[in-house]
């Protein structure tokens, strides 16, 4: 999933918690479910930032450099405003994308 073509709101979303745990029958497991799936785009997010920014990285320290790279701080900014993880997460939940499956629940079904 692309997260910079999500449809995923910026803001916090009040959202139906009976509802988004319909399919897994567990409110606990529903947010463990959207936690995880929100660690993994969190860390393909920061992967992507780092991959971004080390191309402006220099190994010389001076403060005239700091003010000189707007490419670098449009980009922070960029991912700034992007939704958050979590926000992702839940919108992906909520329409069905995220994959999960509980082995504690196929062993009992065994």
């Amino acid at each position: 999933m692309d997260y910079r073509k999500t449809n995923a709101p910026s803001n916090t979303v009040t959202r139906d918690m009976m509802k988004l745990s319909a399919d897994t029958g567990n409110v606990y497991e529903t947010v463990a479910i959207i936690g995880k799936r929100a660690n993994q785009i969190s860390v393909e997010m920061k992967q992507d930032l780092e991959k971004k920014l080390q191309e402006f990285a220099s190994f010389n320290d001076n403060l005239e450099e700091v003010f000189e790279n707007r490419e670098q701080i449009e980009i922070s900014r960029y991912y700034e405003k992007l939704p958050k993880p979590t926000l992702i997460a839940a919108q992906e939940y909520e329409e069905g994308k995220v994959y999960y499956k509980n082995p504690a629940k196929e062993k009992n079904n065994f």
